[in-house]
């Protein structure tokens, strides 16, 4: 059975966001992201975190809006909000995770919600992180990708050496390739195909898709 959670955290949220709800099985809400869920109508399923990003007054609102909810002291937790959530999401074994609002002003935020993909991809479980402007992924083996509402496509390796990159389906096609950290090879390519495949033999690679 598929199992799609959505998590909303404490980064930029906005409309767009409402999208990532379609077909979600769960909804989970880390601190900020559970105030925003409940301000659009939404309850969520488990809202958790250390809740220092919204007012007591607030808080009481998302408690009395979700159907579960797990507090933590926000000076004795050995992680963030967002992945205390990721981890929470995890344990439930979705085929799926998609995570809104984990890019935004904190870039040091932004990163490690980033390398939460290595967590994911590590169980097995297929995760994305999407706002307005970006969906971001991590392939370890194959990945096919549509042209969808994003035009352009990076690659980026989040491992010291990506090896045996192959791209079908691209303005750029590669094959056999391989990235190394701190080379930009692999930025802004395009999907000319209805659906692009993706294919590496080692390495962890990171595949972009954005819109300006």
């Amino acid at each position: 059975m598929q199992k799609k959670i959505v998590i909303f955290t404490g980064g930029r949220l906005g409309h767009w966001a409402m999208s990532c709800l379609a077909g979600a099985s769960y909804i989970i809400g880390a601190d900020s992201g559970a105030l925003f869920l409940v301000r659009n109508g939404v309850t969520p399923d488990l809202s958790i975190g250390d809740f220092d990003s919204v007012t007591p007054a607030e808080l009481e609102v998302i408690k009395s809006s979700s159907k579960q909810i797990l507090t933590c002291d926000d000076f004795d937790k050995d992680y963030t909000d967002t992945e205390l959530a990721f981890l929470k999401a995890a344990e439930l074994n979705p085929s799926e995770i998609i995570i809104a609002g984990a890019l935004g002003t904190r870039f040091d935020h932004s990163l490690a919600n980033v390398h939460l993909l290595v967590q994911a991809a590590a169980a097995g479980i297929n995760a994305a992180i999407a706002d307005e402007y970006n969906e971001i992924r991590l392939v370890t083996d194959e990945l096919a990708v549509s042209k969808g509402k994003y035009p352009t496509l990076s690659l980026l390796p989040l491992s010291e050496k990506v090896t045996g990159i192959n791209l079908t389906g691209f303005r750029y096609p590669l094959h056999n390739a391989a990235l190394e950290m701190g080379q930009s090879l692999g930025i802004s390519n395009v999907v000319e195909a209805e659906t692009g495949h993706i294919s590496i033999s080692g390495g962890k690679l990171l595949v972009i898709q954005s819109r300006d």
